[in-house]
């Protein structure tokens, strides 16, 4: 079976931010993209999810370094001084490498 190495970035920010994101990950170079609920606890506290604007998502991105460079300086420079945004990547193995 065929598998090639794409890179997964994950964000996870205040839901807040879910449309202004998806459209500038978009823009981007993002083919695509999943958005979640998430909670959980770190270092600005308790983030439940409870309420619509107070929780947390988490967006995924497959696509390949170049894109998920872009994405992440982006973000780092628009948002990190602002709002609560982690970043992380991964490398991982698709199998319909054409989609990503």
């Amino acid at each position: 079976m065929h598998q090639e190495t794409r890179k997964l970035l994950t964000i996870v920010t205040e839901s807040a931010l879910e449309t202004e994101l998806c459209d500038e990950l978009t823009r981007l170079g993002a083919g695509g993209y999943t958005v979640t609920d998430a909670r959980g606890r770190g270092s600005r506290g308790v983030r439940d999810a409870g309420w619509a604007s107070g929780g947390n998502i988490r967006i995924e991105v497959i696509c390949d370094a170049r894109v998920a460079d872009r994405i992440a300086a982006h973000l780092r420079d628009r948002y990190y001084s602002d709002y609560a945004m982690i970043l992380y990547l991964s490398d991982v193995s698709v199998l319909r490498p054409e989609k990503f």
